[in-house]
């Protein structure tokens, strides 16, 4: 199928455009880092009477009433809500621009399978833009139930450093993929392993965090609770698992079609099955109790620094099965 240069463009366009995008939405995060103060005492209005009730008023404000003792409603004084401060409207602002980086992100994915015609993952370039995206994705679904929007400066950064690396040094023009790669095991294994590598990323941050946190070093106090990056980092790290499995699964369902054994310890297949066992490991640990906390965070770490690892020097410095295309 012949190449649509029009929608490869514009593919290119918004990539670039979701980048620089992320690079603003990091900066807001961080600014709300760095501005946020211990919240202060809630204020209480108390109104006359027995008991009090509190209702929203026009304008944000909201208006306290109490109810006497024959049970009757009485007005009762108005006071104004209290306004989100510098940080948290930087915070929100930067989470604004994330959700438009994420769609921007996906719409270059979705221009590039448009104009090539197949999964768009089949070089380097496409499989970082992908496992960015579910970086992406899984941050912005953490964020929903968890207190930790300051965390998505950190997720951004090492995001916008892969996908400028992507679009610079990796970076692929449009086209078909190599003959090796021609098959439906492209859209099924490929894909899931990125997808779980980058939810991964999301926990290596955390833990990350987690252990600097931890420290008790005064630098790192306006860090998020340690509580909620282990959550974060559990949390993520249970959903990715499984997903992590099924693609190295998949990876042999293909190995044995293509090259005729479901197993040959390549240098990638390796890598990819240590990560494995740590990860395992991990979820072992952090579900007994005695192996919660900062040895737990350790062995994420070192799960995410085995990912990286895969991602990078295996898929670019060793020679093995994997090295003509850098994905599988």
């Amino acid at each position: 199928m012949p190449v649509n240069q029009a929608l490869a463009t514009y593919s290119d366009w918004t990539y670039a455009a979701a980048v620089v995008v992320y690079v603003v939405a990091a900066v807001l995060y961080l600014c709300e880092q760095a501005f946020s103060r211990a919240k202060a005492p809630r204020r209480e209005a108390v109104a006359a009477g027995v008991g009090a009730g509190v209702g929203a008023g026009a304008g944000g404000d909201v208006r306290v009433a109490g109810t006497g003792a024959d049970g009757t409603w009485t007005p009762g004084r108005v006071v104004a809500a209290p306004r989100p401060s510098r940080a948290e409207r930087l915070g929100r602002m930067g989470l604004a621009l994330n959700v438009l980086g994420a769609l921007l992100h996906l719409a270059s994915l979705v221009l590039r399978g448009l104009s090539t015609g197949r999964a768009p993952w089949g070089n380097m370039y496409e499989y970082g833009s992908l496992l960015t995206l579910a970086a992406v994705v899984t941050w912005l679904i953490l964020v929903r139930s968890l207190p930790v929007r300051r965390l998505g400066g950190f997720v951004l950064v090492p995001v916008v450093v892969l996908m400028f690396m992507g679009g610079t040094v990796l970076y692929a023009d449009a086209g078909p993929v190599t003959p090796p790669l021609q098959s439906y095991w492209l859209a099924i294994h490929v894909s899931i392993i990125a997808v779980g590598s980058g939810v991964l990323l999301v926990p290596g941050v955390a833990s990350v965090l987690y252990l600097l946190k931890s420290s008790g070093r005064a630098r790192f106090t306006r860090l998020p609770d340690a509580d909620a990056l282990d959550r974060v980092a559990y949390r993520s790290t249970v959903f990715a698992f499984p997903l992590f499995t099924i693609g190295i699964i998949c990876g042999a369902i293909w190995a044995e079609a293509a090259w005729g054994r479901f197993w040959g310890w390549d240098p990638k297949e390796t890598v990819a099955f240590v990560s494995w066992v740590v990860y395992a490991a991990y979820l072992h640990a952090r579900a007994t109790a005695g192996w919660r906390g900062r040895p737990a965070a350790w062995i994420n770490t070192l799960g995410f620094a085995l990912t990286v690892f895969n991602l990078f020097f295996i898929n670019l410095v060793t020679t093995g099965l994997h090295s003509y295309a850098g994905v599988s």
